[in-house]
């Protein structure tokens, strides 16, 4: 990719920075998409040697993109996100990717359209990290932020991505036992503050 091209599509994924999540820090600030996708991505890179069948390049690249839409539609909760919005967002994106040079406009259609179809073993672990770096950031939050249906959605969110592994299994289990016992000790803390 020239200089110039590769500027341009710098600014572009810039706003990622800016754009937040629904979710807060550890440290009580709204999480960007870039700081999720980012986080997505080292997760990737970290499970590398569970997946030898997978190519875990690609799933870092996958992870890397996942939420470039989101430059020009902003962070839609997954709860809220309507059909028509999910089509503005690709129809904006393919737009965007449209314009890149080669080889990146042909790679990254691919790999949209290989995650959107989900079959391939490797979209099958972003898909699986996407969500389950959702679930984690919020039980790094603090439990006030959570809204009442998250409760139940902690526990559930990503239990049907992970089927297919039984090391993201494993992990969507451990961070179920941060949930529980994130939620126990909120229960607790708030039964003392009565006395």
């Amino acid at each position: 990719m020239n200089v110039q091209d590769l500027m341009k599509a710098l600014h572009t994924a810039e706003r990622l920075k800016d754009t937040t999540r629904h979710c807060d820090t550890s440290g009580g600030r709204r999480e960007s998409v870039a700081e999720h996708s980012w986080r997505v991505s080292l997760m990737a890179y970290w499970i590398s040697d569970e997946f030898p069948e997978a190519d875990m390049n690609k799933v870092i690249k996958m992870c890397l993109i996942h939420d470039l839409g989101e430059c020009f539609t902003g962070d839609i909760p997954t709860f809220d996100k309507t059909k028509a919005d999910e089509q503005r967002e690709e129809q904006l994106l393919q737009e965007w990717v449209d314009q890149l040079p080669s080889p990146f406009r042909e790679e990254m259609t691919a790999l949209y359209q290989e995650m959107e179809a989900r079959e391939t073993v490797e979209a099958k672990i972003y898909k699986a990290l996407d969500n389950l770096e959702a679930v984690i950031q919020h039980n790094e939050s603090d439990i006030s932020t959570w809204a009442d249906h998250e409760y139940e959605l902690q526990r559930t969110y990503g239990n049907d991505k992970v089927q297919f592994s039984e090391y993201l299994k494993a992990l969507r289990h451990e961070i179920l036992e941060e949930t529980e016992e994130k939620i126990i000790t909120a229960v607790y803390a708030q039964m003392n503050s009565y006395k």
